[in-house]
């Protein structure tokens, strides 16, 4: 079942744009953190964007402070990090919650389509979704799966 196209996404410079914005394209779906043991894995998310962008590929990211404290920042400071340390180029979005009560809407619909070996919650920051053109969930990645282990998954889907 493909992830409804009307949920709203708040851009990390506090713009509103819904999932519809990215139709057609296949999707990379991460929970990021700027003071996290995985948080190098932003420079593979960033290759694998500008490897396969032009063929209809975005990583999102959505900075995430549920686990460890890891995004103490605010949405200025995480988009000058993202850019001066690791000159990201996809798509950044407003701090999330991906767990609880208050989770947004794109991870119910992540977690609900795959959920985890052990249960839907997210376990930890850079946990990865892959999702196909037709906005389908194809597979759920562990926060130790290196970004540059899923090229080949999205060149299947492109």
């Amino acid at each position: 079942m493909p992830l409804p196209s009307d949920i709203p996404l708040k851009t990390i410079d506090g713009k509103t744009k819904t999932l519809r914005a990215f139709d057609g394209k296949a999707l990379l779906i991460v929970n990021v953190a700027s003071k996290c043991g995985f948080t190098p894995q932003y420079a593979g998310l960033e290759e694998l964007h500008k490897r396969f962008h032009k063929r209809g590929f975005e990583v999102l990211a959505f900075p995430c402070d549920q686990f460890g404290h890891q995004e103490p920042g605010d949405e200025k400071e995480i988009a000058n990090f993202c850019k001066l340390t690791y000159d990201v180029s996809f798509p950044m979005f407003a701090k999330t919650e991906v767990n609880g009560d208050n989770a947004h809407p794109l991870y119910k619909a992540l977690k609900k389509e795959a959920p985890g070996l052990l249960g839907a919650a997210i376990k930890w920051n850079f946990t990865k979704f892959l999702v196909d053109r037709d906005h389908n969930v194809v597979r759920r990645y562990a926060p130790t799966d290196k970004p540059q282990s899923l090229a080949l998954d999205i060149e299947a889907l492109l």
